[in-house]
């Protein structure tokens, strides 16, 4: 998998160029008629240890910039957030089991869920490629970075 990669200190964040992204730092791989969603590198590193997640059931519908469960760190709980609409055809129970595969692997094994997309053609103007969603990560890491060096 072809990534953008941003290298600060010990951390480095990865934008896989085939995804497509929203500014929630959630992406979507599509692959015909399907969109598997998760979390951004940058979003579980900015978070910490994932230790709880609640994903949507089988057959629920769900809305691009709805919400479709949520996850527990051990810093916040935040709301899972679609950023593609359609009918949910599978979860990722492992997951459920190891939420720390969203930390390990969030591009790969630490998938969220899965759905058969209703609308992607119109939704996907809405929807950042790889460069756009890198450009505004690395500013956002950029600025983090800088207020941790000046010890807010």
């Amino acid at each position: 998998m072809e990534s953008l990669e941003l290298k600060i200190d010990k951390w480095t964040f990865k934008v896989p160029r085939e995804l497509f992204y929203i500014d929630n730092d959630f992406w979507t791989r599509i692959e015909g008629n399907r969109g598997t969603v998760g979390i951004t590198s940058y979003m579980q590193s900015k978070l910490s240890d994932i230790i709880f997640v609640r994903l949507p059931q089988i057959g629920a519908k769900v809305e691009q910039f709805g919400e479709a469960g949520d996850f527990e760190s051990v810093k916040a709980v935040l709301d899972v957030i679609s950023p593609v609409s359609g009918t949910v055809i599978e979860v990722n129970r492992e997951l459920e089991i190891q939420p720390d595969l969203a930390n390990s692997d969030p591009y790969g094994k630490g998938w969220f869920y899965k759905v058969e997309l209703s609308d992607f053609e119109s939704e996907k103007e809405n929807l950042s490629d790889a460069e756009s969603y890198f450009a505004v990560m690395k500013r956002n890491v950029e600025k983090e970075h800088e207020k941790l060096k000046k010890g807010y």
